[in-house]
């Protein structure tokens, strides 16, 4: 009997693997028409995805899927790296009921894993997420993926404390995480071979990494036991406790009614006697007090401009002259370090740069000092809170993007060393006096910490200021002269529309893109003049020359960053469409050799009148 009764559980086991195998078919079909459904593909990479055809493992000739056979319409395998993909992770393939591995690395997905990632791919040996955006913590549940061999999500922006039951996972292998914003201990795996990677988090301690400080959790449980082991009775605890309550509201008050908490001015007390280093004679003597009481200690009625390298003040000195005092976030350098930074810096001038005199290190501030730009910055003169300011006209806004224009190709190409700006928006264009665009932030990209200002700006929302940020940068992280072209180009499609870069406002509701989304479709359509700024349209005579623009901007904004022209190629272009403005004095062009096309030109500065360059 007992051979029998084996022979008919095994006729029962393989009767049930084909009933499962029958219905994963057409689950696995399901899958990943849901996951094509879900993914936005500008690409069209997934073309080969057509679901008319019915015969028998046709979806194994997708694009980027293995099968367990290729007879058998299911999913061994999806991979899908460096496709151009954009969404968020994929819901649907919890159909994919037999996938064991999952590519999707170096592509445009964002968004958090859901927290019950482990019922999605809970066969999974090999999970790739890495070069993509995804942000928030790795899902707890991930630890339930016990075939996992090989976890890679380095290159993202994944944040909070690893999970420390991923080290329950006894057949990882391979366990990637560099380049993220993780912090707090690490987990401890059992396979003593496994291989990690953890670089580029600097919150992270635990094993190789150093020893953990201790939590504020640990002390808060030791002050508590000390308490009770002192004899405090409940009744103290409890006023301990009301007095905390009351103290946590007064400080959140003093957050709201002062969100920066005044940092710099307690950071550098008992330090105002600290002389500035100073690069121009006229404010040779000023001292840090001096800027202490002409920012009003630097209090958040004095801020004229944020961004991701820092804040901007007014300074009003005691004679009613005025200055631009930048205080900087973190920076990667130490003082020596920063000062031979600013030794450079301060010889780097050219006509459309704001003058940067000085600069200062009190502690641990940093502060420069830059002359006063009286009209403020094109991103505020763009879109005007009031409505009584006057919008700029379209020959100021041309002569602006020329100025810039040059700006930017003399850093590029003749600045000796060669720079990038790496942050080029509208609020870093400044106009002085005679509204001549003067360019802020020259070299600041060289003294910021990299993780501030690439993944936790990120996810502040500030990644390089969203908008202007090349295709290619989000995908790789690294600057390119072409991916400054990208953002000028945003710029430029600003000056002639006169909308943000992010949030069209003339785009239909349905419209999800970009300004320069936007455009690219309008242009596809023979709808350019749709674009142009409404206070614009009655200025009939210039419409060409903001065709002209329009279609400058256009090749620099192209996701291809090979067919963006060089920031000299866009300076040539613009000074053409207004030349018969004479906005650039002939003793100022800027010449490219003519043996080179490219960004590794040397530009020359012809000498002007003065002798100067």
């Amino acid at each position: 009997m007992a051979p029998s009764n084996k022979a008919i559980t095994v006729t029962c086991i393989w009767m049930l693997i084909c009933i499962a195998i029958s219905n994963a078919v057409e689950s696995d079909i399901n899958c990943l028409r849901s996951f094509k459904d879900s993914v936005q593909d500008p690409e069209n990479a997934l073309s080969t995805w057509e679901f008319n055809n019915r015969t028998e493992g046709f979806i194994c000739r997708f694009t980027g899927v293995d099968c367990w056979h290729p007879d058998e319409s299911k999913v061994l395998n999806i991979r899908l790296q460096d496709m151009g993909l954009k969404g968020t992770f994929p819901l649907g393939l919890l159909n994919c009921t037999s996938m064991t591995g999952l590519d999707l690395s170096s592509n445009h997905l964002s968004g958090t894993l859901p927290a019950n990632i482990s019922d999605i791919i809970s066969l999974v040996t090999t999970l790739d997420l890495s070069s993509n955006n995804f942000f928030g913590p790795i899902p707890m549940m991930l630890s339930n993926c016990t075939y996992l061999n090989s976890l890679i999500l380095d290159n993202n922006h994944f944040s909070g404390q690893i999970s420390l039951e991923l080290g329950q996972l006894t057949r990882l292998k391979e366990f990637r995480v560099a380049n993220n914003l993780f912090s707090g201990p690490i987990p401890t795996f059992r396979n003593a071979t496994i291989e990690l990677n953890y670089g580029g988090n600097l919150g992270l301690c635990g094993g190789s990494l150093g020893a953990c400080s201790e939590s504020k959790k640990n002390r808060m449980g030791v002050i508590v036991v000390v308490a009770i082991i002192g004899g405090t009775t409940l009744a103290t605890f409890l006023v301990s406790l009301g007095m905390m309550i009351f103290m946590t509201k007064v400080v959140r008050k003093r957050k709201v009614d002062d969100p920066d908490g005044n940092k710099c001015a307690k950071s550098i007390k008992g330090a105002e006697t600290i002389k500035l280093s100073m690069f121009e004679n006229p404010v040779s003597n000023m001292r840090l007090s001096d800027l202490m009481k002409a920012t009003n200690s630097f209090s958040k009625e004095n801020i004229i401009g944020s961004g991701r390298t820092g804040c901007l003040y007014k300074a009003v000195l005691e004679d009613g002259s005025s200055l631009m005092i930048k205080r900087l976030q973190d920076s990667k350098h130490s003082e020596k370090g920063f000062q031979s930074e600013m030794a450079m810096l301060g010889k780097v001038k050219h006509r459309n740069l704001v003058p940067l005199f000085g600069f200062c290190v009190a502690k641990r501030e940093r502060l420069l000092v830059y002359k006063y730009m009286a009209n403020g910055n094109l991103h505020d003169k763009l879109l005007p809170v009031g409505d009584d300011e006057k919008r700029l006209d379209w020959p100021s806004r041309l002569k602006i993007g020329i100025g810039a224009a040059k700006g930017f190709a003399w850093v590029h190409h003749n600045c000796n060393p060669h720079m990038l700006h790496r942050n080029i928006s509208s609020k870093c264009i400044f106009l002085d006096a005679d509204f001549e665009p003067r360019i802020s932030d020259i070299g600041l990209a060289r003294l910021m910490n990299p993780v501030d200002t690439h993944f936790n700006n990120f996810v502040n929302g500030e990644f390089g200021d969203l908008g202007y940020v090349a295709p290619e940068y989000v995908r790789t992280l690294v600057a390119t002269p072409k991916g400054d072209v990208y953002s000028f180009g945003v710029v430029l499609l600003e000056l002639v529309t006169g909308e943000r870069p992010t949030h069209v406002a003339k785009a239909p509701e349905t419209f999800k893109g970009n300004l320069a989304e936007w455009v690219t479709e309008l242009a596809a359509e023979s709808r350019l003049r749709d674009s142009i700024d409404e206070s614009l349209a009655v200025e009939k005579d210039y419409e060409n020359e903001m065709f002209q623009l329009l279609k400058v901007a256009s090749r620099c904004v192209v996701p291809a960053h090979k067919e963006r022209p060089s920031m000299f190629e866009v300076y040539q272009l613009l000074r053409a469409i207004g030349e018969h403005y004479h906005f650039t004095m002939d003793d100022e062009v800027l010449m490219m050799p003519s043996d080179d096309g490219g960004d590794a030109g040397q530009i020359e500065l012809i000498v002007a009148r003065d002798g100067k360059k």
